[in-house]
């Protein structure tokens, strides 16, 4: 019996050794050549050089506006601009990019990005909002050889857009105006209806203004055939008629002669060509003010004098 006791004692002991096993012995009690048990080391973190701390020793400050850390965009790209309509055939949101059949039949492709304003019946909206298939008035200005989009305005009304160039025929019988625009190199045609309104400054004229080599700007719609529609024709200047333009040199090439004044009136911007023959003034460079008296010769302003305004030079 006092065996029998004596065995279940051990035996309860024994297992209460395997139970909660035994402290690992600390460095100070390690015997030379037996490794410590595993449980003894741990990992230190370490902070990567690049990796900047914080003074307070709370976590690094975030930076406040990511957007802040992104290259600024280029600015947009200065000229003359030029509004054209069309029909949105094919709309690329990878390269930002859009294939616009001009009224004519043309094509044109246009690059856009978010300097692009886009409106829709006149409200501000966004690329999203842009469809194949959409009618649409596009504010283009020439970016080295790409055509950029300054505004795109979507309209869903009857309204398609507007264009500019001069006049090539007008044939009365036909009721069609066939006009060579700034941006096609193809001749678009437009019809004309009696319903079309027809201007010269200020007063009404009739579709026999409409001769050849006149500088037109042109407000367009579509029938229900697909045929562009004139709405409004205003006429901008005639062959033979004299202009005087005010404002700041924007560019100057005195290889082709090409002059831009950009208005303080109406912020547009005209090319005006000087006559190889006449001297140039030596003041004349880019950021001056000047004058220029001009006639139109059916398919540019021709400068007739030029005066440099010395006060409003830079």
């Amino acid at each position: 019996m006092n065996r029998l006791v004596f065995g279940l004692v051990f035996s309860a002991l024994l297992f209460r050794g395997l139970a909660y096993p035994q402290a690992a012995p600390t460095p100070a009690d390690a015997q030379p050549g037996v490794p410590l048990p595993a449980q003894e080391f741990q990992a230190t973190p370490v902070t990567p050089a690049s990796e900047p701390k914080s003074t307070s020793g709370d976590a690094p400050a975030a930076v406040s506006d990511p957007g802040s850390l992104l290259p600024e965009l280029p600015s947009l790209p200065k000229g003359k601009a030029t509004l054209v309509g069309g029909t949105i055939q094919k709309l690329d949101r990878v390269q930002d990019r859009l294939t616009l059949e001009v009224f004519g039949g043309d094509k044109l492709k246009v690059l856009f990005d978010i300097r692009t304003r886009i409106y829709q019946d006149g409200l501000l909206a966004s690329a999203a909002d842009l469809r194949e298939g959409d009618r649409v008035y596009v504010d283009t200005m020439l970016d080295g050889s790409a055509v950029f989009a300054r505004n795109i305005s979507i309209r869903s009304s009857a309204s398609l857009g507007e264009s500019r160039g001069v006049v090539l025929r007008y044939s009365s019988a036909k009721g069609e105006l066939v006009m060579r625009d700034a941006l096609s190199p193809q001749a678009v045609k437009v019809r004309v209806t009696p319903a079309t309104k027809i201007t010269q400054g200020e007063r009404t004229v009739s579709p026999a203004a409409l001769s050849a080599g006149t500088l037109i700007a042109v407000k367009f719609g579509s029938q229900s055939n697909g045929r562009d529609l004139a709405r409004e024709v205003s006429i901008l200047a005639v062959p033979g008629e004299s202009f005087t333009f005010q404002g700041q040199v924007t560019a100057l090439n005195l290889r082709t002669g090409l002059l831009v004044v950009t208005s303080p009136s109406d912020r547009k911007s005209y090319e005006i060509y000087l006559d190889p023959a006449a001297r140039v003034d030596g003041a004349l460079r880019e950021g001056v003010t000047v004058s220029v008296k001009t006639s139109f010769d059916g398919s540019r302003y021709l400068a007739r004098s030029l005066t440099i305004n010395a006060s409003a030079a830079p």
